[in-house]
């Protein structure tokens, strides 16, 4: 039987895994709120936060004038204003919505200028917290598996994504064929994300339980950059049921 020294949450089901992860974090947040004048976060976009945002948006205990929030990642290549685009997912769930300090990947700039400016930005204070999910293909961010580096020494990057990362676009409904889907990316590097003192990971559905089961089982491997997160000393995890029955199914073997 699997036994696992992680801070693992598995609930019933989407909505009430995301609840259970934004109160989590609301609580990091106030508790940090004490004794830190700005806290600083990094925020992942796509559809397994969507209930975590919900959340946090509505907290009434969370100074938001003194967060300041960054993005994980940004497509390059999509029009301006594009809705696919992270920053546009962002400011609609959470940046529209609260009176934070926001920092956007803007890819409308010279690439090279762009990842030299969001470094600089990234490198002014540590990171508190950072909110992330895990890819299909287990990559954290956009760094998949054929460019994921544990000791990467960038703090962020161009990338190419690969296949699967492309197809999980589609499946999770924010483009409607491959062909959509763009081939670069601008990302944070694995070392940067895990510099955040606090992690909170939210995987969702049934197309992430073999990267779960990889992440928490199989040796670290760039070949599942997720795995990285179990190094972590506080890395929180929170799971619906159809994310954990993989690892379910070999605790119970």
């Amino acid at each position: 039987m699997l036994e696992f020294n992680q801070n693992i949450n598995v609930l019933s089901n989407k909505k009430t895994t995301g609840i259970a992860a934004g109160k989590a974090v609301e609580n990091c947040i106030v508790k940090l709120q004490k004794t830190k004048k700005n806290i600083r976060i990094v925020f992942a976009a796509a559809p397994s936060q969507d209930s975590m945002l919900d959340y946090l948006t509505k907290s009434k205990s969370i100074d938001w004038s003194k967060v300041e929030a960054f993005h994980m990642d940004e497509y390059i290549g999509l029009l301006p204003g594009s809705p696919q685009l992270f920053s546009s997912y962002l400011e609609e769930n959470i940046f529209s919505k609260v009176p934070l300090i926001k920092h956007i990947i803007n890819v409308e700039n010279d690439i090279s200028f762009e990842i030299k400016r969001y470094a600089n930005l990234l490198k002014e204070a540590p990171i508190d917290i950072v909110c992330l999910g895990i890819g299909e293909n287990g990559h954290l961010a956009f760094n998949d598996p054929h460019v994921a580096d544990f000791n990467d020494p960038e703090i962020v990057k161009e990338v190419q994504l690969d296949y699967a990362c492309r197809v999980q676009q589609v499946n999770d409904g924010c483009f409607e064929s491959i062909d959509k889907v763009p081939q670069k990316a601008i990302t944070l590097t694995i070392p940067t994300l895990l510099k955040g003192t606090h992690l909170f990971c939210v995987v969702l559905g049934a197309n992430k339980s073999e990267a779960v089961k990889n992440a928490l089982t199989k040796p670290l491997s760039p070949s599942c950059p997720a795995s990285i997160l179990t190094t972590h000393p506080d890395c929180n995890y929170y799971f619906d049921k159809e994310a954990y029955k993989q690892i379910e199914y070999l605790q119970n073997v």
